[in-house]
């Protein structure tokens, strides 16, 4: 078995395992994220996920770039992921400049931020779509037929895995899970700015040394960044 046959395998095991008793949904999309990026050679991945009255909230990113990029579509109401969940289609975008008359504030602020593609993928079951995830290139034509198959793949088993794990669970324990999520965010979002000024380094890079720290120690990060700001987590410089 390759390598890549090897990393597919054990990342569709990992999206498929949803029914451990401490499963975590932003630890789940964020391997979403970061396998994406890893199997597909996109240069970053956001997810966002519909709450449950259907507002779409940004849930994970590969890197501060991206959470920003899909926090401006969220907030300007334009950009392929929104119309990727709205229409429960792909809507796949090989030259970001062809698409300046369609996404114009998109466009520019992604070309800004050094993207020149994205493809964003529906995560869908049937007719129920529950969020969107959005492959970002530095440069045009990042993937081929191939490659967007595999990364709708990923989305339509993370999918599966989610609306598996809700069916199994009561409708106030899912509110909770969501709220959970979004809570867990926020100690992951005040960790970083709280670690980017410790060690000098950008947000981005916290991001990446408290990533790395967690999976190092083989700790969940939102244990983590709650460590990082009650300080009982130490990451030397």
């Amino acid at each position: 078995m390759t390598d890549l046959a090897a990393d597919l395998r054990e990342t569709f095991v990992q999206l498929a395992d949803t029914l451990v008793d401490d499963f975590d949904l932003v630890e789940f999309l964020d391997v979403l994220a970061f396998r994406c990026v890893e199997l597909l050679g996109a240069s970053t991945a956001g997810l966002v996920l519909a709450d449950l009255r259907g507002t779409l909230t940004m849930v994970a990113a590969s890197d501060e770039q991206t959470r920003l990029l899909e926090l401006f579509q969220l907030r300007n109401s334009e950009g392929p992921c929104l119309d990727c969940h709205r229409e429960a289609e792909p809507m796949l975008c090989p030259d970001l400049a062809r698409v300046r008359g369609r996404w114009p504030k998109f466009a520019r602020e992604a070309e800004n931020a050094g993207f020149r593609s994205v493809y964003a993928l529906p995560m869908r079951l049937r007719e129920e779509v529950i969020g969107a995830l959005s492959l970002f290139g530095t440069r045009p034509a990042l993937l081929d037929d191939e490659g967007v198959r595999l990364g709708q793949a990923l989305a339509d088993v993370a999918t599966i895995g989610i609306l598996h794990h809700r069916l199994l669970e009561r409708q106030e324990i899912i509110t909770t899970q969501l709220q959970t999520a979004l809570n867990s965010r926020v100690i992951i979002e005040q960790a970083k700015g709280v670690l980017a000024e410790r060690l000098h380094v950008s947000v981005s890079d916290a991001f990446g040394v408290l990533r790395a720290h967690a999976r190092s120690n083989n700790r969940k990060i939102v244990a983590v960044a709650a460590g990082i700001i009650d300080r009982t987590v130490e990451i030397p410089r």
